[in-house]
């Protein structure tokens, strides 16, 4: 089992900022990558920013400059901060991992948490 577990959601006003932290569990053997993706109502899922094994970092262009994601030394948690906040921010932000779980032999795959929302309103 692999488990990501998301906290950090909840409702601020516009120009705010929130800080939301991902932290992984089980039987991982390898990660490759950790990210936040975001879905709001009627929309795809989309990546926010992930982090890759080595430290480079990948921003999707409406946040960038805004978020900021960040690893422990451990590297099996990650962080999202997020400063100034709009409406359009607000959605389920889901933790991703991309790696390989310790148990089988199967080759590596994402998982993901179970989100959490953030709101984004005056």
């Amino acid at each position: 089992q692999v488990q990501l577990v998301e906290s950090g959601g909840g409702v601020v006003q516009p120009g705010g900022s929130l800080r939301l932290s991902c932290a992984a569990s089980g039987s991982i053997a390898n990660i490759y990558s950790m990210g936040w993706y975001r879905q709001a109502p009627g929309n795809e899922r989309e990546l926010v920013a992930n982090v890759f094994t080595g430290g480079d970092t990948n921003y999707a262009h409406s946040v960038k400059g805004r978020f900021t994601i960040s690893r422990d030394n451990a590297e099996t948690t990650v962080h999202l901060q997020m400063n100034n906040l709009n409406p359009e921010d607000t959605a389920v932000y889901f933790c991703n991992l991309f790696g390989r779980a310790l148990s089988t032999s199967r080759g590596p795959m994402d998982y993901w948490g179970k989100g959490t929302l953030v709101t984004v309103s005056s």
